[in-house]
């Protein structure tokens, strides 16, 4: 049974904080962020992580005496589990020592000594033999990278556990290996197979030790937002009960989501603006993408609007939008020279005029490119046969 409590350490929503902190546009977070912060170091006795956050940042202030009583707290419980380590090693068996080891590198772990904790957790990953429980140890040490912000380690700690959930992981742990996977994703900008891990979890979630639930389903309704149609959004985002059960909560996922369902786009514009500021820019994992973001919804907005004219004119769409003929001009002018929108403006008279791509060339490089991979497989297996 004790396989399955999930330590939640390191504590990650620290690391939030220390991101607002970091942040000047969240000068209005900041008095909160710095309480938290620092009331959650002094509770798991981070000493090596106080050290680094006092050395590198200025987000704390040096407290020298509270530094000095952590490390003092860091040393006596160190020596207690080196000592029951000991113990162990010399008269007990492998799932004692298993256990022992576990323990030192959890507390490692705990207190935010990366280094230390990364060689620890290894060390007990050799010397444990249950699989449930390397996958556990596996996904903690993705769990230091996301505090952390090291990807490398994040991403070779994911292959590893999905590696080892492949010989027979069980249905908890395959399942928190989805959502560790879609943060990651999603921290790399892959929303499109983020979105689709969200999703997959949405009514299985457990992974409370990487993100609290409300933030995971926020996560959910962001990244398919912007992957899905309008009838899969239906389906699998609006119309879902875990969804619905936290929207009170974040009632301007509710308004992106409906809103742009429902076609109303000066009221979409408006939950996105807002979205932008008291969700993406205050995430650690959305916060580089939040332009990206912004602008790939715009054109979403734009192309599923367009797609039901011939042509409109910008005095419509400004309306539409709830926003300036300037505006909308410079918007699509900007996303059509990109080859982003099918579209073009007509300056002289403010009309913009659908240009919708022809299916039958589509088809037609379809099949030539088709085509070219057969000959290419033809001629290499006649190069075998002859």
């Amino acid at each position: 049974m004790a396989d399955q409590v999930v330590l939640p350490i390191p504590n990650l929503l620290l690391s939030q904080h220390l991101f607002t902190l970091t942040q000047p546009g969240l000068a209005h977070l900041h008095d909160n962020a710095r309480t938290e912060l620092l009331k959650g170091i002094s509770a798991d006795q981070m000493a090596p992580y106080y050290k680094i956050i006092t050395s590198t940042s200025s987000a704390l202030a040096p407290d020298p005496a509270l530094l000095s009583s952590m490390e003092t707290a860091n040393a006596d419980e160190l020596k207690r589990l080196d000592e029951r380590l000991e113990e162990a090693t010399k008269t007990e068996g492998e799932s004692e020592i298993s256990d022992a080891l576990k323990a030192r590198a959890n507390y490692l772990t705990r207190i935010g000594d990366k280094d230390r904790a990364i060689e620890a957790q290894n060390l007990a990953l050799e010397k444990t033999p249950g699989l449930g429980s390397r996958i556990d140890i596996v996904l903690t040490l993705a769990r230091i990278g996301f505090f952390f912000g090291d990807n490398d380690l994040i991403s070779t700690s994911l292959s590893k556990a999905e590696a080892l959930t492949e010989e027979g992981g069980d249905w908890d742990r395959r399942n928190r290996l989805k959502v560790y996977t879609a943060l990651h994703l999603l921290s790399l900008r892959q929303f499109k197979p983020a979105a689709s891990l969200l999703s997959d979890a949405l009514s299985t979630f457990t992974a409370t030790e990487l993100v609290p639930y409300n933030d995971f389903v926020a996560l959910t309704v962001v990244a398919n937002a912007l992957v899905l149609g309008r009838v899969e959004l239906k389906k699998k985002i609006i119309s879902a009960p875990e969804v619905n059960q936290v929207l009170p909560d974040l009632p301007i996922l509710g308004d992106l989501i409906k809103n742009l369902y429902d076609c109303h786009y000066d009221k979409f514009f408006l939950a996105l603006a807002t979205l932008e500021q008291t969700l993406l820019l205050p995430s650690r994992i959305l916060a580089p993408h939040a332009h990206f973001y912004i602008r790939e919804m715009r054109i979403l907005a734009y192309t599923q609007l367009l797609e039901s004219y011939r042509s409109l004119t910008l005095e419509s769409l400004s309306r539409a939008f709830g926003v300036g003929v300037e505006f909308v001009d410079n918007d699509l002018s900007r996303f059509i020279a990109a080859g982003r929108l099918h579209a073009s403006i007509d300056k002289v008279h403010g009309i913009v005029e659908t240009t919708r791509p022809s299916t039958k060339r589509a088809q037609y490089e379809s099949v030539i490119r088709q085509g070219d991979a057969v000959l290419n497989e033809v001629q290499r297996l006649s190069r075998v046969l002859y």
